[in-house]
C-alpha cells in the first residue's frame, strides 16, 4: 500500500481493518506429534475474539439492506464476545449499541464492551452459576433483547439464527485457512456456540476438498450434537455448548463430536500459555485438547494437519477456583 506520493505505508483506516487475516500458528511445542496442530489466532482481532468477524459482516449487510440506518441503534444478546465485536464495529460506524447478558458471564466482558461505548444490561442467573451459563440463562437475556428491539425499533442482530453469521466465516475464516496452509487441511476442529464458525468454515473447506474431516468439540455431559442426553449442563465453555442444537448447525458437515472435560480444557489452556506463550480462554483450551485427542486416535494419517481456533483472549475470563473444576 502506498500514499498519494507513492510512499509505502501500513496505515489502517480504522479498527475495522484489523478484523480478520489473523495468523495461523503451529503448536509444535505443545504437540510434537503425531501430526500437527495449526491454530487460528482469533484472539488477535480488535475485540479479542473470533466474533469480530461475524459482528462486522452482520452489521455491514444490515446497513447495505437499509435495515440499519446511519446512526441507528443496535441490540443484541451475548455471552460477551459477540457484544465486544459489535462494540468495536458500532463505535467505528457510529451506532449506539445495547447488549443483554447473563450475570453468569465474566465481568471482564462487560468492562470491555462498556469501554467501547456499549451499554450492557445483565440479567440474574436462572439455572447456572458464575462462569457456568446454561441456555435457560441465555433465554432470559434473549427475551429482554427481543422486547427491547420491538419497543425501540433498534436493529436486532440475532446471531443465533442470522445466516450472515455463518457467511462471515465462509467468506473470511475458511479462505484464510485454505490459503495459509497452502491448501493442505486434513481436519478442522472447533467448539460450537451459534455454529457460525463451524458451519461457515466447514462448508468452505469441504467445497475445496471433500476429504477434509470436520469435527465439533462438546463438553463431556453436554453433547446434543452427538445425540447424547444432557447430564452436565454446567461447564466452563462460556458462549459454547448450551445443550441445544443451534439453528445454524449443519449436521451433514460433522464427522463426529469430540468430548472434552473441564479439567482437560483448563489443562490445555494452561499448556497453550506455558508451552506456546499465548494467553487464551477455556474454549480455546477445549479446541486444542480435542485436536490432540483426534491426532492421537489413529483416525487420521500420522502426518495429518489439524486446524483449530484459539477463539478468544484469556483476559476475558475470571479465573475459576480449582475446587470448582470437575
Amino acid at each position: 500500500m502506498s500514499d498519494s506520493n507513492g510512499i509505502p505505508n501500513e496505515i489502517k483506516a480504522s479498527a475495522l481493518d484489523l478484523i480478520g487475516n489473523t495468523p495461523l500458528v503451529a503448536l509444535d511445542r505443545l504437540h510434537p506429534g503425531p501430526g500437527r496442530i495449526l491454530a487460528k489466532c482469533e484472539f488477535m482481532n480488535p475485540g479479542g475474539s473470533i466474533k469480530c468477524r461475524s459482528s462486522l459482516h452482520m452489521i455491514q449487510k444490515a446497513r447495505e439492506r437499509g435495515e440499519l440506518k446511519p446512526g441507528g441503534s443496535v441490540v443484541e444478546v451475548t455471552s460477551g464476545n459477540q457484544g465486544c465485536g459489535l462494540a468495536v464495529v458500532c463505535a467505528v460506524l457510529g451506532h449506539d449499541l445495547t447488549v443483554t447478558m447473563s450475570k453468569g458471564n465474566s465481568i471482564q466482558r462487560v468492562i470491555h464492551m462498556e469501554a467501547l461505548g456499549a451499554k450492557c444490561i445483565r440479567y440474574p442467573l436462572v439455572q447456572g452459576t458464575y462462569g457456568n451459563v446454561t441456555f435457560a440463562d441465555v433465554e432470559e437475556a434473549l427475551e429482554a433483547a427481543t422486547n427491547m428491539s420491538e419497543e425501540s425499533g433498534a436493529f436486532f442482530v440475532k446471531q443465533f439464527c442470522n445466516l450472515e453469521n455463518e457467511e462471515a466465516h465462509y467468506v473470511t475464516t475458511g479462505p484464510e485457512i485454505w490459503r495459509q496452509t497452502g491448501h493442505r487441511v486434513d481436519a478442522f476442529v472447533t467448539a460450537v456456540g451459534t455454529s457460525g464458525t463451524f458451519s461457515g468454515v466447514s462448508t468452505f473447506l469441504k467445497e475445496q476438498n471433500p476429504d477434509v474431516k470436520c469435527f465439533v468439540v462438546e463438553p463431556e455431559g453436554s453433547q446434543p450434537l452427538k445425540g447424547c442426553p444432557i447430564t452436565k449442563p454446567l461447564h466452563l465453555l462460556q458462549g459454547a455448548s448450551y445443550g441445544i442444537i443451534p439453528d445454524l448447525f449443519k449436521p451433514d458437515l460433522m464427522e463426529d463430536s469430540i468430548s472434552v472435560t473441564d479439567k482437560e480444557a483448563v489443562h490445555y489452556k494452561d499448556l497453550i500459555g506455558t508451552k506456546e506463550g499465548l494467553f487464551v480462554g477455556y474454549t480455546s483450551g477445549a479446541n486444542v485438547a480435542a485436536a490432540v485427542k483426534l491426532l492421537n486416535s489413529g483416525k487420521l494419517p500420522k502426518d495429518a494437519w489439524v486446524v483449530t481456533t484459539l477463539c478468544d483472549t484469556g483476559l476475558k475470563y475470571t479465573p475459576v477456583p480449582e475446587s470448582l473444576i470437575e
